[in-house]
């Protein structure tokens, strides 16, 4: 009776182990698509967002992306109807291409505002040229995150690339 009860608590363990070892790797998962993600922006230097204004889409180039506490943020100011549009319908579409390689982006996702100062100041400070315009204790600075992101890589030489985070 002894063994069976060891090898249960084995098996508990191990499954529990197995568990924790595929939560990690999901995570680091996520945190390369996200750095992949954000580089190829950073790579482009302009994107484009795509809003709605009642049922009418809206694109802008915009050329803020930078990672802040494993988040890809873009930044805004709150005054634009950019912002206006993504405070009523949060869901956004990002599209990127990069002529250098032959390969564009589209992205999927969800944009949340983050008012904290520290994010505000890590935008500015990854993008200097903003603060002749924007600082982090101003009433206009917005920086928002993406979540669900669904992003697909595409190109002219092969399948598309489907990540999420």
């Amino acid at each position: 009776m002894n063994h069976l009860k060891t090898i249960i608590a084995i098996c508990a363990l191990s499954l529990a182990f197995s568990s924790i070892i595929h939560a990690q790797t999901n995570e680091q998962k996520e945190e390369q698509s996200m750095k992949e993600v954000g580089e190829f922006l950073k790579q482009c230097g302009v994107y484009f967002i795509a809003t709605t204004d009642g049922d009418q889409p809206r694109v802008r180039p915009f050329g803020t992306a930078t990672i802040f506490e494993n988040k890809l943020y873009i930044q805004t100011g709150k005054r634009k109807n950019v912002a206006k549009q993504m405070a009523v319908n949060p869901k956004i579409e990002i599209c990127a291409y990069d002529e250098n390689n032959g390969q564009w982006l589209r992205i999927e996702a969800v944009v949340v505002a983050d008012e904290r100062i520290e994010a505000k100041q890590y935008m500015l400070d990854q993008y200097p040229s903003l603060k002749s315009m924007y600082s982090a204790d101003d009433d206009n600075t917005l920086v928002l995150y993406l979540q669900d992101v669904t992003a697909t890589f595409y190109s002219f030489a092969g399948d598309p690339k489907v990540v999420q985070f």
